[in-house]
């Protein structure tokens, strides 16, 4: 049986907002553990004494700090701007989940009416 040209572009514009959503949630997941890994990062450096040897990463090299307090400031700046981040991909993946479930529920409505017996498909819960 083939299917309506409409529902099979409709079926193709779901499985590429499939593919956006699981690529959304993979770069907040990426950006949740590297702000993690910054915190736990910055506990740490409260254990250490101010005038110890502390080095910082530019590029591919370990450059000395100048102090504790250098890298603290670098770090917190950098966990602030990937705050900023997060949140922005958090608003664009709840946007595409609800996108996703309208489309979802959109398609099994014309399958039916299609007469196209219908499964649930997979959830975009993350």
């Amino acid at each position: 049986m083939a299917l309506p040209a409409k529902l099979q572009n409709d079926l193709k514009q779901f499985q590429r907002l499939q593919q956006e959503l699981g690529a959304t949630q993979q770069q907040r997941l990426q950006l949740d553990l590297r702000v993690r890994e910054i915190t736990h990062t910055l506990e740490e450096l409260k254990t250490v004494p101010e005038d110890a040897g502390i080095y910082r990463p530019i590029g591919g090299l370990l450059v000395r700090a100048k102090g504790r307090k250098e890298v603290e400031d670098l770090l917190t700046e950098e966990k602030e701007t990937l705050e900023v981040r997060q949140k922005a991909i958090e608003r664009q993946e709840n946007h595409l989940k609800e996108r996703y479930t309208s489309m979802q529920q959109d398609l099994s409505q014309q399958l039916q009416a299609a007469g196209v017996a219908t499964e649930r498909t997979g959830d975009a819960e993350g």
